[in-house]
């Protein structure tokens, strides 16, 4: 049995209780800043790459609060750490991609993600994956989260 992928990421709160989402390129799916960590990486430090990553937003790790292990899909766990954003980080016209990949039709590197929005924890399931909006209805709540930051 292989052992099970863990994807370290980032719930970034707006002061209104809002959730940052991406939008993963070429998918009709939006997602929170993730991604699996390097070898030896701790896992709050691969959450903060990530984070920078896929929409240049750099979060000091103080800021960081730890949520915990996330059972998420049959092959895949996530570790999660919860931040409030920072007014000079709500604008999100200023996010910008650097982590690349071959689009599948030509191979052509693409980023990553390529919009992004603040969404509400009513919004969530309209745009996240199940997997992502499943986890925010049952095991992380938006709200409760909203008022422990």
């Amino acid at each position: 049995m292989s052992a099970r992928v863990v994807s370290c990421g980032i719930v970034l709160l707006d002061p209104d209780g809002r959730v940052l989402l991406a939008h993963a390129t070429e998918t009709s799916h939006w997602d929170i800043p993730k991604g699996h960590g390097e070898e030896g990486e701790a896992p709050h430090v691969t959450a903060l790459r990530e984070m920078v990553e896929e929409t240049g937003i750099a979060i000091a790790p103080e800021r960081l609060t730890d949520l915990g292990l996330f059972v998420y899909r049959r092959d895949k766990d996530l570790h999660l750490f919860g931040a409030r954003a920072t007014a000079d980080e709500l604008d999100l016209r200023a996010c910008i991609c650097t982590s690349l990949f071959p689009r599948r039709s030509d191979g052509t590197l693409i980023p990553e993600m390529d919009a992004y929005r603040w969404a509400a924890p009513d919004e969530v399931e309209q745009y996240a994956s199940r997997s992502l909006a499943r986890l925010f209805q049952t095991t992380l709540s938006l709200a409760l989260l909203h008022r422990s930051l």
